[in-house]
């Protein structure tokens, strides 16, 4: 079966709206009214709530939201971070849990007892992933803030600097033909 020629370009053009609404998208996050440290905030804020969620099996995603509101962040930089700490959870997750021995008690269990040997275990592993994920995503929000910041900065400087070369060099080419 082959797909009809009509379904085919329809489909094209899907795909190039998409695009172009990606690209508006990404223009939108780098000319956020709050400039650079507002996204690179939010970019924070969504890396260092990435590094807790898996044992939360998802439900620190909800914590993004208030946390950008308090903090004044972005909330596209905030999703940004959040996917981007999603690619990089694997390999910090070791870190995280030997961080996590180093807070969370080893006697646990003893508070645990009531509940069967396999979940307190499961308990005892994910709080140490939780914590850990906590402290090792706090540190890596702030280390990476000042990056991002800079990044953004710098893209925002060049771009200034281009537009303004542009119109100088159509004011001379303009007042070249008068």
């Amino acid at each position: 079966m082959s797909i009809s020629r009509k379904g085919g370009s329809r489909m094209k053009a899907r795909f190039r709206l998409m695009a172009r609404w990606f690209k508006y998208k990404y223009m939108m996050l780098f000319r956020a009214k709050g400039g650079a440290a507002m996204v690179a905030k939010g970019f924070s804020i969504g890396l260092a709530i990435e590094m807790f969620t898996l044992p939360t099996m998802g439900l620190a995603f909800f914590l993004i939201f208030p946390l950008v509101y308090l903090l004044r962040g972005s909330v596209a930089g905030a999703l940004i971070g959040f996917v981007i700490g999603k690619i990089i959870y694997i390999p910090f997750a070791f870190m995280n849990s030997k961080v996590g021995s180093m807070i969370v008690p080893k006697n646990l269990e003893a508070y645990l007892s009531f509940l069967p040997e396999w979940i307190e275990k499961l308990v005892y592993l994910n709080l140490k992933l939780i914590v850990g994920g906590m402290v090792v995503g706090t540190l890596l929000g702030l280390v990476l803030y000042f990056p991002v910041k800079w990044l953004l900065e710098t893209y925002t400087n060049r771009r200034r600097e281009k537009r303004k070369l542009r119109k100088n060099t159509l004011m001379l080419k303009d007042s070249i033909l008068e």
